[in-house]
């Protein structure tokens, strides 16, 4: 006896195949502000589409109470610059949901170290540093610029950096640094959070002689001396410490923070216990209810 072929127990969140829709027949969910077409994200858009085509397809669902219309879910953008091209149609990802909250609305945003990445692939396959630059709408020195940027960084620097928004700067001037203080300072912006070109000439500011390239120079700060470029370096480290340190215990004591309050708040529910501790202990009171009225465990950065 031939056994039933199983039923799948879930519906599909697509269509399997795309479809050309013409633009006529797309209704947006939401207005775009009259200013989009200025913005360098629109222009930036704008110009990937005509030097490469519609990398990302638009998401559209079927209009159930008008036949043949759609529903632009995202891609609004992508739909404008189209028509401003004289398309007339384009080839969408049809959504079985009008549900348009999910659609890029938690995205990780590229790193610099995994943009450069990207272009130098594309690169060694043969892609010139124009036609990128054209793509991504902006200066072919840019681009070169973003190769060049881990050059001299030891690898160790690049790992600790590869997926935060650090700006081309800061490689830069970590290129001025050796390898050892590259690390001390990808390490030091790690545990401040603190990704600015400002912080990176900081530091570069308190890294002493022999931790600069052969020929490199220290930043001078105007009317700071060496004493208190020392001093700071001292404290900085501290700071770097006492964060590493936080971060080593957060997960734990949050865990007990949060099992403590519950009890408290639990504990101070009942008559018998706060009257008692009223004619008892009543500076434990006003310490257990601070405990029990805390909304929300506290983030890191707020702990520190």
């Amino acid at each position: 006896m031939i056994a039933p072929v199983p039923t799948c127990p879930f519906s599909l969140a697509f269509e399997p195949d795309l479809v050309n829709v013409s633009l006529a027949s797309l209704l947006p969910v939401k207005a775009l502000r009259p200013t989009v077409k200025i913005s360098q994200k629109y222009t930036q858009i704008a110009a990937s589409v005509r030097e490469i085509g519609l990398v990302e397809s638009p998401v559209v669902a079927r209009d159930r109470k008008m036949p043949g219309f759609f529903l632009l879910l995202d891609g609004h953008l992508r739909v404008e610059v189209l028509k401003d091209l004289e398309r007339t149609e384009v080839e969408c990802l049809v959504s079985t949901d009008d549900e348009a909250l999910t659609y890029n609305r938690r995205i990780n945003r590229l790193s610099v170290v995994q943009e450069r990445a990207m272009i130098v692939r594309a690169m060694e396959r043969g892609v010139s540093a124009d036609k990128i630059a054209a793509a991504l709408c902006v200066r072919p020195e840019s681009v070169r610029r973003r190769v060049r940027m881990l050059d001299g960084i030891c690898d160790e620097a690049v790992s600790l950096l590869r997926d935060k928004q650090c700006p081309i700067a800061v490689f830069e001037t970590m290129q001025k640094m050796r390898p050892i203080r590259q690390i001390e300072t990808a390490e030091l912006m790690v545990g401040a959070n603190n990704y600015t070109v400002n912080y990176a000439n900081a530091i570069l500011a308190m890294t002493p002689q022999s931790g600069l390239v052969d020929g490199g120079t220290r930043k001078t700060v105007k009317g700071v001396t060496p004493e208190t470029l020392a001093r700071m370096d001292r404290e900085l480290a501290k700071l770097q410490e006492a964060v590493t340190s936080i971060e080593e215990t957060y997960g734990r004591d949050n865990l007990e923070l949060t099992v403590v309050r519950g009890y408290l708040s639990k504990l101070l529910g009942n008559g018998r216990v706060v009257r008692y501790l009223v004619q008892n202990r009543p500076e434990f009171l006003d310490e257990f209810q601070a405990i029990a009225d805390i909304k929300a465990p506290l983030t890191i950065e707020a702990a520190a």
